[in-house]
């Protein structure tokens, strides 16, 4: 299994920090005020829905003093972004964005996001700081299969990707049978893509009598969905790689918001001068100290074209002091968000609570879906879960799923139906995993 500790097995760390994250935590909090002070007045000077926000709050941008005084301006959630639609939250002219993305719109209507060539150059020194945390360095090859398009994802990385100096293969997501066919040939140091995603790569790498461990990847960069320590465990073994965790979303700017380093392994640290998080109840929207689980909520600090104050974004995490970049907070691995809860006769489930069930048992692979039935007055929660190669055999392993049942039933009060699937039953994704599938007639 991939090591943890400052010398990585396969990639060959050493550590290269910029001045951002050699800055102590008192030139990061001296930052963070002077800038957000700037971002505050701004926003109310050139986005009218944060003037009227914050007008109807009753607080000016003078009002902000210090950072605590953050608490006493709105918060900023999704909604607000789609009413704006499409350019009405952008505090420059549409004439000096250099790009546009923009969210699917599967709910609604999309989220729009825009970016002048400051912001580009930000967002790609950013990536380039999340790639080498991670452990990559200039000259490697990257297999970037986060999607391009629309979707941060993958331009992303790109751009991120090649600030650092490394060499690109843009091949995006899809096509798995030609994914491992060129990491194969390529031969790439470094793969970035979604979680579940890396594990029908893995699939198909023993589809094709493959063995992953022999393969060239080194750290595998994955987010843009919740995974569990289970998973990285999975797939680290399977490689014999370095797996670390990224975090951003569109709304604050797209990945490389935070990166796990790959010294420690402990968490996500925030590069905290550009982004200022705060940790809320998601019930009251009171702010939590550090240490204590809730929503995270994002203000962004340097962004020019689209800033977001107070952002909602609805992970559930905590806010941990820095270890490997001793000025900048760590924020715990996602663990779910605060509108994916499954709430079950009463008692509440995120997916990777039962990932981490599931992971943990020698017959699952990783791939599983949750349906979610009312049976009269009941709702049921259904698990298909899809068995290994080699694990499945007549009996649909109910003597093992039975165990999984006792199991959840035992740490999350739920009762679960479990049923194995075959191998390759389930559907692949090829981004973000949908794991709920809630067929509970609406009320």
């Amino acid at each position: 299994m991939a090591t943890t500790n400052l010398q990585s097995k396969k990639s060959g760390y050493s550590p290269e920090l910029d001045d951002g994250e050699r800055a102590s935590r008192d030139e990061i909090t001296a930052l963070q005020t002077k800038r957000l002070a700037a971002t505050l007045a701004r926003v109310y000077e050139n986005v009218a829905h944060y003037r009227k926000a914050f007008d109807k709050a009753g607080v000016k941008p003078a009002d902000f003093r210090q950072l605590s005084d953050l608490k006493n301006f709105p918060f900023t959630v999704k909604t607000d972004l789609r009413d704006n639609y499409p350019f009405n939250m952008f505090a420059v002219p549409r004439e000096k964005l250099v790009r546009i993305h923009a969210s699917s719109g599967t709910t609604g209507k999309p989220i729009v996001v825009g970016y002048t060539k400051a912001d580009i150059d930000t967002w790609s020194e950013l990536m380039a700081r999340s790639i080498r945390a991670a452990g990559g360095r200039g000259g490697m090859i990257i297999h970037n299969a986060y999607g391009y398009g629309l979707f941060t994802g993958g331009l992303g990385v790109h751009y991120g990707a090649e600030k650092l100096g490394c060499t690109v293969v843009p091949i995006s997501g899809g096509m798995t049978e030609r994914q491992v066919q060129l990491i194969d040939d390529f031969r790439p140091d470094i793969i970035t893509v979604t979680p579940s995603y890396m594990l029908a790569i893995l699939d198909e790498f023993k589809r094709q009598g493959l063995d992953p461990r022999q393969s060239s990847l080194k750290i595998g960069i994955f987010g843009a969905e919740p995974w569990t320590n289970a998973m990285r465990s999975e797939i680290e073994h399977s490689f014999d790689m370095d797996a670390t965790d990224i975090y951003g979303l569109s709304e604050v700017m797209g990945p490389g918001v935070a990166q796990e380093c790959i010294e420690t392994k402990d968490g996500l640290h925030i590069w905290e001068d550009h982004f200022y998080p705060e940790v809320i109840d998601p019930e009251t929207g009171a702010v939590l100290p550090d240490g204590e689980k809730g929503e995270l909520v994002f203000t962004s600090l340097t962004k020019e074209a689209f800033p977001v104050i107070r952002y909602r974004t609805r992970d559930l995490t905590r806010l941990l002091p820095g270890t490997a970049r001793p000025g900048m907070r760590r924020m715990e691995k996602v663990t779910g968000r605060s509108d994916d809860m499954i709430i079950l006769r009463g008692v509440n489930v995120f997916p990777t609570q039962i990932e981490e069930v599931l992971l943990a048992t020698d017959w699952c692979g990783g791939h599983f879906i949750i349906e979610l039935t009312r049976e009269g007055r009941m709702d049921v929660m259904t698990v298909l879960a899809e068995a290994r190669p080699g694990s499945w055999n007549s009996s649909g392993l109910t003597e093992q799923t039975d165990l999984v049942t006792h199991h959840i039933k035992n740490t999350t009060g739920i009762h679960a139906i479990i049923r194995a699937v075959p191998p390759d039953t389930l559907e692949r994704s090829l981004g973000k995993a949908r794991r709920v599938f809630d067929k509970r007639p609406k009320e």
